[in-house]
């Protein structure tokens, strides 16, 4: 979620993505990917901190490969009265972790679109067509609040080095950024400016968004020249990974080549991008100053990614990372805020984290069932905590919450099946 003044698309988008929690009923039963083996000491020997302290927890691990762990815990053992899941001190929970030895496992932990950033895949599909083998579902995306392109994430999208969505303002948002050259995963709150310049006269323009479509201000929607709108509007950087075809609609938009090199303006939007192009959408009143910036020449963008301590983020091929809402600890320590309202009531989570030792851990509670009754958020963080997670980030959850083992379903989602969503974490076999 946004506030700035593109913001009635983007808080529409956030809040859609930030409730999705919220919108789908229970599912049928998913079976577990394989038998799970023995116990192994690969978690924390905490019980999970969960409902009655005389419960009966049960736990069951297999290795999925060297250096990764699929571990099964299931605390209680009766159905929820279905009147009762949001207050049960009885469960059931269902908790599946992976927990990933990075000194140990192939390959690294990455995060993967699809076929372009626009669409929406189930997380299976995801880790089947990667090849991988494991992976969880990720980043807030726009859902249903734009239908033509409901994988757009809301906040960080950063995939192979390429940032192709920028962090929101949202205070909530954290981000889970993983260099695959050291296996280090770093949480924090990242933020984004952008502009570009043009190379000759020096004019320039600062952009708005990354891959997000432009908002005509209320008060310009009836006009088809936007030139002639006073109020201020959107300037977008497209790159050819958003979709087949760029937002269509009232505005101008200036197409460039690898170099920046201007290769066609129209006074419309709405184009086609081949490899190595990328284009600028104005709407508003920056219609006239994005035509006049750009001219006929070559622009020059400017992007800087940058952390909490203000310090630039470069980007590399190996640099991944998405979006989550709200830190659950940090050094050890819970740190989830206090609030109200259906997104910390008990819902189906997602977590991303890392031990204190370096190994990551990708955790999915399925929710708002009778067999599992999901967590608040101070639950989830108090899970995170007793799985040995130093440091975790809440991730999308609701009935986007699933986990997937080389292509198949792990755990039970919410809702009447598997949900389409906009990004994965996944680690390649």
């Amino acid at each position: 979620m946004t506030t700035t003044r593109a913001g009635l698309s983007r808080v529409a988008a956030a809040t859609a993505a930030a409730l999705a929690i919220l919108a789908a009923p229970s599912a049928q039963a998913a079976p577990p990917a394989q038998a799970a083996t023995a116990a192994q000491a690969t978690l924390a020997a905490r019980t999970l901190p969960l409902g009655d302290a005389d419960l009966v927890e049960t736990r069951t691990s297999q290795t999925l490969a060297r250096g990764v762990t699929l571990t099964r815990i299931v605390r209680g053992t009766e159905p929820a009265p279905a009147d009762e899941i949001n207050t049960t001190t009885r469960g059931p929970w269902v908790v599946n972790v992976l927990t990933i030895d990075p000194r140990k496992a192939r390959g690294h932990l990455e995060a993967t679109y699809g076929p372009d950033l626009a669409r929406t895949e189930k997380t299976t599909d995801l880790v089947r067509a990667s090849g991988a083998l494991v992976g969880v579902n990720a980043s807030f995306f726009t859902f249903t609040a734009n239908a033509q392109y409901p994988g757009d994430p809301v906040g960080l999208g950063l995939y192979g080095g390429k940032l192709l969505s920028e962090p929101s303002s949202d205070p909530a948002e954290v981000n889970f950024v993983v260099d695959s050259r050291t296996d280090r995963v770093v949480m924090g709150k990242l933020s984004w400016s952008g502009s570009v310049h043009h190379r000759d006269t020096g004019a320039s323009l600062p952009l708005e968004f990354i891959n997000h479509p432009p908002v005509i201000p209320a008060g310009c929607t009836a006009l088809p020249d936007q030139t002639q709108c006073t109020q201020p509007g959107d300037v977008v950087r497209f790159t050819p990974e958003f979709a087949a075809a760029t937002p269509s609609g009232a505005g101008a938009e200036v197409v460039l080549d690898r170099r920046g090199c201007v290769v066609r303006t129209a006074t419309s939007r709405g184009t086609e991008l081949t490899t190595g192009q990328t284009s600028l959408q104005a709407t508003g009143r920056e219609t006239a100053s994005l035509l006049q910036v750009a001219g006929e020449g070559c622009l020059r963008t400017k992007s800087d990614l940058v952390n909490e301590k203000g310090q630039r983020v470069p980007l590399h091929s190996g640099l991944t990372g998405v979006n989550g809402r709200y830190r659950l600890t940090a050094d050890g320590r819970i740190v989830v805020p206090d609030g109200t309202g259906s997104f910390f009531d008990r819902n189906p989570r997602t977590v991303g984290g890392t031990t204190k030792d370096g190994r990551i851990v990708l955790a999915t509670i399925d929710g708002r069932m009778t067999s599992s009754v999901g967590t608040t958020m101070d639950e989830t963080a108090a899970v995170a905590q007793a799985l040995g997670m130093h440091d975790a980030v809440n991730l999308d959850g609701g009935g986007s919450t699933a986990m997937s083992v080389r292509g198949e379903l792990v755990n039970r989602p919410s809702g009447t099946a598997e949900r389409l969503v906009g990004d994965a974490l996944i680690l390649r076999g």
